[in-house]
């Protein structure tokens, strides 16, 4: 099953999308975890309060991210990591604007991605009461992750999208798509000759 993208996860400093504090990225090759990599962002001035609220939800404080690269100063690696791939992403609207909100606050253009969202795959193939992440990572068989340590959840992300492949028996990560009736989206200045069908 050529089963190939790059999960990811943001954690955020507070209410802004463009206050991403940390992100997590796991390659999928063939269905099969191949790298994963994770890392703190400083986020920018005037994005960069780190709220009671979210820290104690990801423990992540301000300090942590002190001598942390800026999201401007990072985004490259990122786009190398993910090299090309579709990104899948469990609320995928959240953290597609996280790419786009960072980037606009720093000034630079924002990268061009196809994405597919796991919690609407998850949807689409669990009969379950919740499909929040680790409700539906347990149906895929992932368990006692730390939820909301962003490389943690980008690999609970990945695998649903994995165990929901093979449940549909898809051919690859568009397929899926197809099969469950979700939305392969885009995000940044895709040329439209070069972009990814939009699939319903």
């Amino acid at each position: 099953m050529p089963m190939n993208f790059t999960a990811i996860d943001f954690e955020t400093a507070n209410s802004s999308s463009a206050s991403a504090c940390s992100v997590g990225l796991v390659k999928v090759r063939d269905g099969v975890v191949v790298d994963k990599v994770a890392w703190f962002i400083r986020p920018p001035a005037g994005h960069s309060e780190f709220l009671y609220w979210n820290t104690r939800i990801h423990g992540i404080v301000e300090s942590d991210v002190a001598d942390a690269r800026t999201w401007d100063e990072q985004l490259p690696d990122l786009i190398e990591f993910a090299d090309g791939d579709h990104l899948v992403a469990h609320n995928a609207g959240f953290d597609m604007g996280v790419i786009r909100a960072a980037s606009a606050a720093t000034f630079v253009e924002t990268p061009s991605f196809s994405y597919l969202c796991s919690l609407a795959v998850a949807r689409k193939t669990y009969h379950l009461d919740s499909y929040k992440l680790p409700v539906a990572a347990m149906a895929a068989g992932f368990e006692d992750f730390a939820h909301h340590d962003a490389l943690a959840d980008a690999e609970a992300c990945a695998a649903i999208m994995v165990h929901a492949g093979r449940r549909h028996e898809a051919d690859d990560l568009a397929h899926l798509a197809v099969l469950t009736g979700t939305r392969v989206g885009v995000i940044g200045p895709v040329p439209v000759e070069h972009a990814p069908a939009v699939l319903q």
